[in-house]
């Protein structure tokens, strides 16, 4: 005699509900590295100390955008076949 086929039920378990939903999460996340790159600035921003910035070259009156300095040379003999 055949024994008849037993079915198996099996119950998927369900995630347990999280106290926490992503998009509380990732907000959570993007404030505190606001507050980390915040707290990087702080310290250089109270120093007080100045430093001095390069003085800018005055542009000739008549064009002398362009000067062929040596590493415009060296670039140009790179580019030799």
């Amino acid at each position: 005699m055949t024994q008849p086929l037993r079915t198996l039920s099996v119950q998927l378990a369900t995630p347990a509900a999280s106290p926490v939903s992503r998009r509380s999460l990732f907000a959570g996340a993007s404030a505190l590295g606001a507050i980390a790159a915040t707290a990087t600035l702080v310290p250089t921003l109270g120093a007080g100390v100045a430093t001095p910035s390069p003085v800018a070259k005055l542009m000739p009156s008549r064009g002398g955008g362009y000067s062929l300095t040596e590493h415009v040379k060296r670039y140009y003999k790179t580019t030799l076949v």
